[in-house]
């Protein structure tokens, strides 16, 4: 099987906020984004892996920034690890108030995505190449790495 370079997994969803996804106070649920989260990081798998991914594990959810009412969020994922039939997947969501362009990581998260074929079963998926003249990419190679290795180590 082909190894893929991890830039090609690169995908942006983006989505105005709405009063119903919010509070009263105008702050959007947790949940309303980590449901955007959730289907960006499926893109970025779907991407990779040219099959049915499923959500496996959720690390790191780190709430930074609030989100409001009437901002742009833009959820960017990226296939950062892949394994057999499983890949972490890194998720940054930015919000951006259209009115005065101020922008901010607002959360980020790890997501490890399972690969599925036709009949549910999991399925083997392309390794994963990336830049080595890239620091920024051999850093997130590396952090998923760890997390991979990790959990397999749990799992045993």
């Amino acid at each position: 099987m082909k190894s893929k370079r991890m830039k090609d997994s690169f995908s942006v969803l983006a989505q105005l906020v709405l009063p119903m996804q919010a509070n009263p106070a105008g702050n959007v649920h947790g949940g309303e984004i980590m449901k955007m989260m959730d289907s960006a990081a499926g893109v970025a798998a779907q991407k990779h892996a040219h099959t049915n991914c499923v959500t496996a594990r959720v690390e790191e959810l780190n709430f930074k920034k609030p989100i409001h009412v009437g901002d742009l969020v833009t959820c960017k994922s990226q296939v950062i690890y892949a394994g057999f039939s499983s890949m972490v997947v890194f998720v940054t969501v930015e919000s951006e108030n259209p009115i005065t362009g101020h922008k901010q990581i607002a959360l980020t998260a790890f997501f490890t995505m399972v690969s599925l074929d036709k009949n549910g079963k999991t399925s083997q998926i392309p390794s994963l190449e990336y830049d080595k003249d890239n620091a920024y990419e051999a850093k997130l190679y590396n952090e998923g790495e760890k997390r991979y290795l990790l959990h397999n180590k749990r799992k045993s």
